[in-house]
């Protein structure tokens, strides 16, 4: 297995704040986790719609071991990675997806972390509670079928109990791999990026989209991918 890292896709001079974006895995698996899997090519629009909402921040994607959870060895690899990174980063916005939605909640406590979004999360119940730090965020499709839409709103409930603020999204109509309704996934980071979440901390349902964007939201995969090239790996080393 390859070290856990960073890579970067914008990096401004002078930047303290990084948003890194977590990918999707699967349960178990040592495989590679390549950079031309879907799991994060989905991401990818993420990256640029995180770049346009934090001009100033350092934008990049977590790199695994492998592809899968591991009984945490995906979040001890994010957790190697915020203990590593260089010391200008003191902020680090963290937004997962899927298993990535896990890893990044599993590492939120760590004191670089500024911030926690998960998009259709894998919380299964009975899942750790961990001190997160505001703003916490999680978006999730009613039509979700890998991942429960209701144990991720059970998961807020318990971090509002423990006097955690959490604003949740349900996205009706939605499924897990996030295509369906694009741009209310993209308004969702964007506003978590930029601290404009409307009414944080409340609990949200967007009504269903005029239509499907399976097919403009492939198209945006493609293109992010073409036109927002790696430009800098980071590696723990520790």
């Amino acid at each position: 297995m390859s070290a856990p890292g960073v890579d970067l896709v914008r990096h401004p001079s002078g930047a303290s704040e990084l948003v890194l974006l977590a990918h999707g895995g699967q349960e178990h698996s040592d495989a590679d986790p390549h950079v031309w899997r879907p799991a994060l090519l989905r991401m990818w629009p993420f990256a640029r719609v995180a770049r346009s909402a934090a001009p100033s921040a350092a934008v990049g994607f977590l790199r695994y071991r492998a592809r899968g959870w591991n009984g945490g060895a995906a979040a001890d690899d994010l957790l190697a990675v915020l203990n590593d990174l260089p010391a200008a980063f003191s902020r680090v916005v963290l937004i997962g997806h899927s298993m990535g939605g896990r890893v990044v909640v599993a590492a939120g406590e760590h004191p670089r972390v500024a911030g926690v979004l998960g998009l259709a999360p894998w919380l299964p119940r009975g899942e750790p509670l961990m001190r997160l730090r505001p703003p916490v965020t999680f978006a999730h499709g009613t039509d979700d079928r890998l991942t429960d839409p209701a144990t991720t709103l059970a998961y807020a409930e318990r971090l509002r109990a423990a006097g955690t603020p959490v604003t949740t999204y349900l996205l009706a109509n939605e499924g897990h791999t996030m295509l369906r309704r694009a741009a209310d996934w993209n308004r969702v980071v964007a506003d978590f990026v930029a601290r404009t979440e409307i009414e944080p901390g409340g609990s949200h349902q967007l009504p269903p989209a005029e239509r499907d964007s399976t097919a403009a939201a492939v198209t945006e995969i493609a293109l992010a991918r073409l036109r927002l090239p790696i430009r800098e790996r980071l590696r723990v080393t520790s």
